[in-house]
């Protein structure tokens, strides 16, 4: 890992930790999210929301691990992406794209030192990992 991406990690992990230490972050991303439209709405009918809390939180935590791959990484990677395929949850790649943006806009109302450089260590590192997702559907 180089010492960009390195840095670029290290911006997401900082703000995420900044968010998580505020309560209502992930229930606004969520209430941000199924407001993003009807299907995102539907895909969550059933949710048990302080088990999906939980997961999400873990999931974010994790994200980095796609920058520095072990086997470990590969195999949760793998895994949650085999959840979320057409043949499981069929989460479709677009969906992907409202989640990273109601996302985006949790942070930046939670995050007080919130920048366009925080934002761009988000999208850089959350990308990758959709970019992922979206290959495994």
């Amino acid at each position: 890992m180089d010492a960009a991406e390195s840095a670029l990690i290290e911006t997401y992990v900082e703000s995420l930790q900044r968010c998580l230490e505020r309560p209502k972050f992930l229930p606004r991303f969520y209430e941000l999210f199924l407001a993003s439209s009807d299907e995102v709405r539907r895909k969550f009918e059933h949710t048990d929301f302080p088990r999906q809390l939980r997961a999400i939180k873990k999931s974010l935590l994790e994200a980095g691990w796609i920058h520095n791959p072990g086997e470990e990484a590969k195999a949760e990677l793998a895994r949650i992406a085999k959840s979320h395929s057409r043949a499981e949850k069929d989460i479709p790649p677009g969906l992907y794209d409202l989640w990273l943006d109601s996302l985006i806009q949790a942070v930046k109302e939670t995050d007080p030192r919130f920048t366009p450089n925080i934002e761009g260590a988000w999208r850089g590192v959350l990308g990758r990992v959709i970019a992922f997702m979206k290959a495994q559907y």
